[in-house]
């Protein structure tokens, strides 16, 4: 009996992989797949004026250079100038403007570089911030994104709003009259089904299985019922056979009975789509509270945490920069202008002080003024 059950599992395999097959040759997965659109344009990190600034600004640490190494051939020398009654020596301007602005441009550079490297623990040279504390960055990054950005409260209310569910539905719904409406299936999916009958119907050795399994079936649900039981006795002594061999019997018949019975299928087909709609409520429920149980069961925090703890130190410098690469360098090249103008105010301070303070003042009056316009529409 139990290589007969074997028997018929695999050859139900054989024809649920061929029901598969149909169904995936007669389907239409578009359906079930957003409508495609036009890819909207995605705005850079960075706008146009400040990518041409970036460009400008990395040219300054070579225009430093240069002015380096002219100042040891030529700096000002021996020539002063006359501004509201006070003399200035330009003697050694540039040296002091180019140093100071390299050990700007330098220590930004240096800072940037120490988030990062050393990659791997060094002796004497230590270890980068970002790889000696990446634990603490799993943790604190797993912590924030499993509070507030994917915790399972948030994922619901997004699925509640979205309305997923029933566009889905929908769409599922759509795919699946797609695929029963066309002929061809329903002829090949008759053909199979037939098929499989005569195949496991037309096994002795299977049918025999299936009458005994019957049997026991029927003794444990007529254990409390005496007149059933007596009413099929009496009917098998009357047909002068024994239960078994009678429900092999119609066994046997059944492929004849499912071939002559194929035209229910059709209408079977036909009324799918329209029982899955009159259902629509119950079934999006249902997948509702299949998701939710699904999501109360991802711990976010561990996940994120695992998998940062898991990344190599240079994966992990490759996700950090290719985040925040253009901004620091942004910040590491304007360390060499912060330095050449800190390099003025070492060179004449109180002119320097003055012209600093004027520009700064004009540059922070500029933005206060452009976001007023901006927040008031004129911009």
């Amino acid at each position: 009996m139990q290589s007969a059950v074997e028997s018929a599992r695999e050859k139900t395999k054989v024809y649920a992989r061929s029901i598969w097959s149909l169904i995936k040759r007669h389907s239409a997965f578009d359906l079930l797949m957003p409508k495609s659109r036009e890819q909207e344009q995605i705005s850079e990190p960075l706008s146009m004026v400040y990518r041409r600034l970036l460009y400008l600004l990395f040219a300054v640490p070579y225009i430093l250079v240069v002015l380096f190494v002219l100042s040891f051939f030529w700096d000002f020398e021996g020539i002063q100038f006359m501004l509201f009654g006070f003399s200035f020596n330009l003697e050694g301007l540039i040296r002091i403007l180019s140093v100071s602005g390299l050990i700007g441009f330098l220590t930004n550079w240096l800072a940037i570089t120490m988030l990062f490297r050393p990659a791997q623990k060094r002796p004497l040279l230590g270890h980068g911030l970002i790889p000696a504390q990446k634990d603490k960055i799993a943790y604190q990054l797993a912590k924030t994104i499993s509070k507030d950005l994917i915790n399972p409260d948030i994922i619901k209310r997004k699925i509640s709003e979205s309305g997923v569910v029933g566009i889905y539905r929908r769409k599922a719904t759509l795919f699946l009259k797609g695929i029963i409406d066309a002929p061809e299936f329903r002829q090949e999916l008759k053909k199979i089904l037939v098929e499989y009958m005569d195949e496991i119907m037309g096994d002795p050795a299977i049918r025999t299985a299936l009458a005994e399994n019957i049997l026991d079936q029927l003794d444990d649900a007529l254990k409390s019922k005496t007149f059933e039981r007596v009413a099929l006795k009496a009917y098998t002594f009357i047909r002068g056979d024994e239960a078994q061999m009678i429900i092999e019997e119609t066994l046997a018949q059944l492929p004849e009975t499912v071939e002559s019975g194929l035209d229910q299928l059709d209408i079977m087909l036909d009324q799918l789509p329209e029982k899955i709609d009159e259902h629509s409520e119950q079934i999006e429920n249902a997948i509702t509270v299949i998701l939710h149980r699904l999501i109360n069961q991802l711990d976010v925090h561990r996940l994120v945490e695992d998998n940062i703890r898991e990344f190599e130190e240079e994966r992990l410098e490759t996700m950090f920069r290719g985040a925040t690469n253009e901004q620091l360098q942004y910040i590491q090249y304007l360390g060499a202008v912060l330095g050449t103008i800190g390099g003025f105010l070492i060179w004449e301070p109180l002119l320097s002080l003055v012209v600093l303070m004027v520009l700064v003042g004009s540059i922070v009056g500029l933005d206060y003024m452009l976001l007023k316009f901006k927040k008031y529409g004129i911009l």
